[in-house]
């Protein structure tokens, strides 16, 4: 399955309307993430995929590896799924502000 990949860019326009999901492990997400993401690990998503059914959801992690398999997880769960192309490193590149803690 292809996994749809939205830039930064676009990610920061706002225009998406989407649950953000970090899926890094919950040390890495206090360490910085994106401001209004929402954190659960990739190996705590299989059991809590469903919740997100029929949700817009954008998945990220710090390059944007571990977000590609997060959003085939959801699909198959039924939400409408994007990848933050890059990751938290791509959104620190471009100067967006990162927000540290739980």
């Amino acid at each position: 399955m292809t996994v749809r990949q939205i830039r930064v860019e676009e990610l920061h326009l706002g225009t998406t309307g989407a649950v953000l999901l970090d899926v890094r492990a919950t040390d890495e997400y206090a360490a910085g993430h994106l401001p209004g993401a929402v954190n659960l690990p990739l190996d705590d998503l299989p059991a809590a995929a469903t919740r997100y059914a029929g949700q817009d959801v954008v998945t990220v992690c710090r390059s944007g590896a571990r977000s590609v398999t997060a959003a085939r997880l959801l699909a198959a769960a039924g939400a409408r799924v994007q990848s933050l192309a890059g990751g938290t490193d791509a959104w620190r590149r471009a100067g967006h502000p990162i927000e540290t803690g739980h």
